[in-house]
């Protein structure tokens, strides 16, 4: 049993496997806090727990799910590419979004680590949490961060993100398709475009963007900030 535990499949396995439930779930609820990697989350960790699976053996399967991440974020190329003519027209208020999206994301993060007195490793780990993970973990570790600490920052930040998003749009009457886009990209990475495309396709081209955009952003602001 220890032997299939340490196998890479087991954990490439068990993450399919509870995915697919969390899916099924949001499905059958059509709640929007039955978010698939939220459920998907929470079953590995009970399981792991359960049957005393140390995390090292499952990692050796999730480190193999993980090399997706970067071309999975690369393939968000293919949404914005057929929106190339509206991103022309709008170029100006995207990166002035993105700008201020995550100088807004970044500095709040900053003055909540200060306020709580959180020191130089933590602060650093928080400080990216609104980009995506490959983007987030470079950036975290060239100041010093703990790169375990900075995934669960992120994937934290994307699924309330993703859960809440909807919700906050409806309330703010946020009426432009394009502002709504980058509004989530800009807060919540991929796991909240994966929800921005089911909005809208428009929606979902511009939180893509706003992945691209706001993780150069954010590596530029990190060079000049001092913990």
């Amino acid at each position: 049993m220890a032997d299939l535990f340490a196998s890479p499949f087991f954990g490439v396995a068990l993450s399919i496997l509870a995915f697919w439930i969390g899916v099924k779930i949001q499905k059958k609820t059509r709640l929007a806090v039955c978010n698939p990697l939220l459920i998907a989350s929470i079953l590995v960790i009970c399981i792991l727990l359960v049957f005393r699976i140390p995390y090292a053996d499952y990692n050796r399967g999730g480190e193999l799910i993980t090399l997706f991440l970067s071309p999975a974020t690369a393939a968000l190329a293919v949404s914005i590419y057929n929106k190339i003519r509206l991103l022309r027209k709008n170029w100006l208020p995207v990166l002035v979004g993105c700008t201020i999206g995550s100088l807004v994301s970044m500095g709040s993060v900053l003055l909540m680590c200060r306020i709580f007195g959180l020191d130089e490793a933590a602060t650093a780990s928080l400080l990216p949490k609104s980009v995506t993970t490959s983007i987030a973990v470079s950036v975290a570790e060239a100041h010093g961060g703990i790169p375990s600490f900075t995934v669960v920052a992120v994937c934290i930040t994307g699924i309330l993100g993703s859960i809440i998003s909807p919700f906050l749009i409806r309330l703010l009457r946020v009426k432009n398709p394009v502002a709504a886009g980058l509004a989530i990209g800009a807060s919540s990475h991929a796991v909240g475009t994966s929800k921005a495309l089911e909005i809208g396709e428009t929606e979902g081209a511009m939180s893509g963007l706003a992945i691209g955009v706001c993780g150069l952003i954010t590596v530029l602001f990190s060079m000049f900030l001092s913990y």
